[in-house]
């Protein structure tokens, strides 16, 4: 059984409207134009396709899309924007389930590689892109870069969200590189909700391993999906890396 936590109905049926700023043009724009310049004339697969934030708007541009998600009512959610035959998902966990045919592109957005909570589930992940990549193909991870930074000793806590409708903050155990982001958001009656997901941290050179045991080869590294550059002061990365051609590929192994 895969280590991620399951998105039940109650999380699908708010999921949208609690990520609604994730829903925006200025956020979606960008990334749908760097992922659709990437799968050119190909097909694109998308795991933890989740309800189709990223999918569905790609698939509006011509990019043929599938999609593997572990939780089935945030695919009932995304059959509410798309039915099967235009956008097909599979059902499973995206370190193992596999889809039919090759693709230009495979990705996963807004920190959904972490939700694998094991390295080696990690790691599978990063094959299974591999194994579903035409030659030539790239993978492309949108992830935040841990903000351990900001924990002075002795604290275990990081807040990210601080305002009057919500509040939100990670904790970290440092010696195994799990984490939890807790959120309590306010409600129309005035209490609060609490919710917790949790995750596995990754750096961007651990990423880089994961994909050389993959046999993918990295290509870019951005601070965001407008190619602004990345520096050690970025918080977020968006990662290109790319399945050589059987040339190349012999050429590296002489």
């Amino acid at each position: 059984m895969v280590s991620s936590d399951y998105w039940t109905e109650d999380v699908a049926r708010r999921y949208d409207d609690a990520s609604s700023d994730m829903f925006s043009r200025e956020v979606l724009d960008p990334t749908v134009d760097f992922l659709a310049e990437l799968a050119g004339d190909g097909a694109a697969l998308e795991f933890a396709i989740g309800t189709g934030r990223v999918a569905v708007p790609l698939a509006a541009r011509g990019v043929p899309v599938s999609g593997i998600e572990l939780s089935q009512p945030m695919v009932d959610r995304l059959r509410t924007k798309m039915d099967a035959a235009s956008l097909p998902v599979v059902v499973g966990d995206m370190s193992t389930s596999t889809v039919e045919g090759e693709f230009s592109l495979v990705y996963l957005v807004f920190n959904t590689i972490g939700n694998l909570r094991e390295q080696e589930e990690q790691v599978a992940c990063f094959r299974n892109a591999a194994r579903h990549l035409a030659p030539g193909g790239r993978f492309v991870i949108e992830l935040w870069i841990p903000g351990i930074r900001r924990l002075p000793p002795g604290q275990t806590a990081v807040p990210f969200a601080v305002d009057d409708d919500h509040l939100g903050f990670d904790t970290y155990d440092m010696a195994t590189q799990q984490g939890a982001s807790h959120h309590y958001s306010r409600q129309d009656d005035g209490t609060f909700r609490y919710g917790v997901t949790n995750f596995r941290y990754i750096w961007p050179a651990e990423c880089d391993l994961m994909a050389q045991l993959a046999g993918l080869e990295f290509e870019a590294r951005y601070a965001d999906w407008h190619r602004t550059p990345f520096t050690g002061e970025s918080e977020s990365h968006v990662s290109v890396w790319r399945k050589p051609l059987p040339a190349e590929a012999a050429r590296a192994a002489n």
